[in-house]
């Protein structure tokens, strides 16, 4: 059985797009199986270089990733966005959204968490009128 239904990832599409409509900032999902050296924060880190998220013009990107056999999640945003909410919103974030998957709520955690990261995008990068889509929607797979 796939982690996500084709109904769960039209959802998280969309939440990633609603969250965008409202500021300049980024947001990616990446989904694998595991974790390259079960360490979730620098597999991340290393994504988001490969996704070239790091070339957003504001450095406002902010990648989801989620190992599922090894159950391992981090949250991790670009320079812009992390000197504007500090590590506490990312770990605040981070546990609400362990919560939900520990009761399979996996399509409503990844949706309300991208809300809120695209809430706080909003508050420090309002959407600007000349502003464009810099990154994919889509979720990344590995």
């Amino acid at each position: 059985m796939p982690f996500l239904s084709s109904d769960d990832e039209l959802a998280i599409v969309q939440a990633i797009q609603e969250a965008e409509k409202k500021t300049s900032g980024e947001i990616r999902v990446h989904i694998e199986k595991k974790c390259p050296k079960k360490d979730p924060i620098k597999r991340a880190i290393s994504l988001f270089q490969k996704l070239s998220m790091h070339k957003t013009d504001l450095r406002n990107g902010v990648i989801v990733y989620v190992a599922t056999e090894d159950h391992l999640l981090a949250i991790w945003g670009d320079e812009g966005i992390h000197a504007k909410v500090g590590q506490e919103f990312w770990e605040s974030t981070l546990v609400t959204l362990q919560e939900d998957f520990k009761t399979n709520q996996i399509k409503n955690g990844l949706t309300k968490a991208l809300l809120d990261i695209g809430e706080k995008l909003q508050q420090y990068f309002p959407y600007q009128k000349d502003d464009k889509n810099e990154l994919d929607d889509s979720i990344s797979y590995g």
